[in-house]
């Protein structure tokens, strides 16, 4: 055990009757964090611990306490929809050996890197620079989890390359993004008059920051300077190059707002076309009202233009009004990754007082220390928190240098190493090619099922999934490829009739001439229908295939994200989907089935009374490029059918399978008569028997890498 850190005299106890604390990893002006045990699940969590309230009269408490909760639910929500966020577990008061009362946090425990000591470790080794492709691409998660904090008017206001993690894995999606901003906790906080001798507090890293952070008199910060942060990333991984040049805070300040030279990927030497340089230069426009306004506009035009497939409905643009990001002022934003900072080595230089002035010898070439222009920034924590010591470790320079904050002594290694192993350059190049006209799917970690209002029975609990790269169908198998199947002896013809138990003579008059194979020519575009589950799991065998597991398909349809459908979360329209308009209900009115009553999902007409064509909507593909994945037909997956796990929320399962035996498979994505939009959500499950064919009822298949 680490002691010597324990100044709340924590070591040795349990939390909560569950988290038993082993070691303290990390120490800062506002939170220690612990290593713990989880006695319950045998894992180990991070905990970090509150110690604000300490320097705040107690009179005053309660306020800041309030600001811990909200913040902490803000960060519960963020985390459970997007697995590119750390992830919050729970949170607490507990009572130190003093005998105060302060809160506590439970988060993940990670194992890997910041992306920070990555891209040191590989500018050492003289690694190839990666492509702005392959940039994109491994980034595609921050993106992502910017998107969806912006969309709820939540700014992160210091992002930078140590505040990007990768995991140890080093797969495709496997980075979190660390430190969403308790601003205000800590501007609560600092009013209430923590910090006054703490020494100087910055609310950002100046090698990031954007105009307005240096001087509000350009204006608030707010979600736009989290895209000029993100832009800079970019810039730095795929040039190899810091985004700025100054040796002082006052420095970047003026590379910051210089009209004359932004940094973009081609200031820093990157080849890229006019097209992409444009799209740099929006996001670091000085002016922020001239930037992309938000994470989804930025990264949508971006990914679109480098890798030619626009994430069009990541997050909406339609944001929030500005009051709402006003709420977090620019305070203190937590540095990240208590958890799990990298291991300390020794090294003499010191930074000089609140300036930030580098004393030890200077450093010379691109790859500048990013100390020279650091603010010593004070540990944060809040519920918005996920770790952080730049406050109490030392900085360590690209070039293999360290300083270490004034007032402060260098942690023993000990105190914060924590195994890891740096992401290859080959980690992040993109899984081989799908043969046959399928899509790779990059595979990474997602919460599948649904923990909203009105979660159908099947649908819950979420819970932690992590998937290997696949290949999965763009669309729907058709009539006219199911047909070359059968027609070769290698399927079994489709069906003309439908079967399930307890079918009437009433629904089969009306439902069997819906079997597209009764109108091959006609309907050779369609989804093929009226096929069992046999027969599909056949069709995608005779061609080297198999059907998708029911973990594949709800990830294709989603993504990491926790969007609400396959487009986003923009409701369903006639632009989006094949589901139930007036041209349904008029069909339905045209052929009544007994004790059903017509019902519309939207009162346009979407253009096809019942099936459609594969692809006929490509406004509501998913993020993967994935057609008609709701509407249109269920889809047959591989999976038997069982209830959710109802204690397995907390668990990752890695490449789920599904029960080895049951009476039931699983069929996923709705139909063109659906008229209820919880129906619409990738995690919506049905199961039906295994010899059923319906009018409703089709696949795609997918394969494995």
């Amino acid at each position: 055990m680490t002691t010597a850190l324990d100044s709340l005299g924590l070591l040795g106890t349990t939390i909560a009757g569950k988290y038993a604390l082993e070691s303290v990893v990390g120490q800062g002006g506002f939170a220690i964090v612990y290593r713990a045990q989880h006695l319950l699940w045998k894992r180990p969590v991070a905990v970090k611990v509150f110690t604000a309230l300490g320097e705040v009269a107690e009179g005053q408490r309660e306020k800041l306490l309030e600001d811990f909760i909200q913040e902490g639910a803000l960060l519960a929500d963020l985390s459970e929809r997007s697995t590119a966020i750390v992830q919050a577990r729970d949170i607490g008061m507990l009572v130190t050996a003093k005998g105060d009362s302060v809160p506590y946090m439970v988060l993940e425990w990670l194992e890997g890197a910041p992306l920070e000591d990555v891209l040191a470790k590989e500018h050492a080794a003289n690694a190839p620079l990666r492509s702005l492709e392959d940039v994109v691409r491994w980034l595609d998660p921050i993106g992502e989890a910017l998107a969806l904090a912006h969309k709820k008017g939540i700014a992160h206001r210091d992002v930078k390359p140590a505040n990007i993690f990768i995991l140890s894995e080093g797969s495709l999606g496997g980075v979190k993004l660390l430190d969403f901003g308790i601003a205000k906790v800590v501007q609560d906080a600092q009013k209430l008059g923590f910090g006054r001798t703490a020494g100087h507090i910055t609310s950002f890293t100046p090698l990031y920051g954007a105009p307005e952070q240096f001087n509000r008199s350009y204006g608030s910060t707010g979600p736009w300077t989290d895209v000029f942060a993100l832009a800079l990333v970019v810039a730095e991984v795929a040039s190899g190059k810091e985004p700025m040049s100054g040796d002082t805070i006052m420095q970047l300040a003026v590379a910051s707002a210089d009209e004359r030279v932004r940094p973009t990927p081609r200031t820093l030497g990157v080849s890229i076309s006019d097209d992409v340089e444009a799209i740099f230069a929006k996001a670091v426009a000085v002016k922020p009202e001239a930037r992309f306004q938000n994470a989804a506009d930025f990264w949508n035009a971006l990914r679109s233009a480098v890798i030619g497939d626009r994430l069009t409905s990541m997050a909406s643009s339609r944001m929030p009004s500005v009051s709402r990001y006003d709420i977090a002022s620019d305070a203190a934003v937590a540095t990240t990754a208590l958890a799990v900072a990298p291991p300390l080595t020794s090294g003499a230089s010191t930074v000089s007082g609140a300036s930030g002035q580098l004393t030890s010898p200077d450093t010379r070439g691109a790859w500048k220390s990013r100390a020279k222009v650091l603010v010593v920034v004070a540990v944060a924590v809040g519920a918005l928190a996920v770790g952080g010591a730049v406050g109490v470790r030392a900085l360590q320079a690209r070039d293999g240098s360290q300083v270490t904050p004034a007032g402060t002594a260098p942690l023993p290694s000990s105190a914060l190493a924590v195994p890891f192993a740096s992401a290859p350059v080959s980690a992040i190049s993109p899984p081989k090619d799908c043969a046959d006209g399928m899509v790779m799917i990059p595979g990474g970690e997602f919460f599948m099922g649904s923990e909203e209002t009105d979660v159908l029975d099947r649908e819950a609990p979420a819970h932690k999934v992590k998937l290997s790269p696949y290949c999965l169908d763009p669309y729907e198998t058709t009539v006219a490829e199911y047909r070359k199947c059968s027609d070769r002896g290698a399927c079994r013809r489709a069906g003309k009739e439908n079967v399930w138990p307890g079918i009437t003579n009433v629904q089969r008059k009306i439902y069997d001439p819906l079997c597209t194979i009764t109108d091959p020519v006609a309907k050779a575009t369609h989804p093929v229908n009226c096929v069992d589950w046999d027969q599909a799991r056949e069709a995608c065998e005779a061609r080297g295939a198999r059907l998708p597991t029911e973990a594949e398909w709800e990830f294709a349809a989603r993504g990491p994200d926790g969007r609400t459908y396959p487009w986003g979360d923009d409701p369903p329209s006639a632009k989006l989907l094949n589901a139930c308009g007036k041209e349904c209900v008029a069909w339905q009115r045209a052929h009544p089935e007994p004790d059903t009553t017509p019902a519309l999902m939207y009162a346009a007409d979407d253009g096809y009374p019942n099936t459609a064509p594969v692809g006929s909507f490509p406004e509501g593909k998913s993020r993967y490029g994935i057609y008609d994945v709701v509407g249109n037909v269920w889809e047959w997956v591989a999976d038997f059918h069982a209830d959710y796990e109802q204690g397995a929320a907390s668990a990752t399962m890695a490449d789920p399978k599904g029960p080895l035996s049951g009476t039931a498979r699983v069929i996923r994505g709705g139909a063109w008569n659906g008229s209820k939009t919880a129906w619409l959500r990738p995690s919506v499950r049905f199961h039906v028997a295994q010899s059923a064919r319906s009018y409703g009822f089709g696949f795609r298949c997918a394969k494995s890498l």
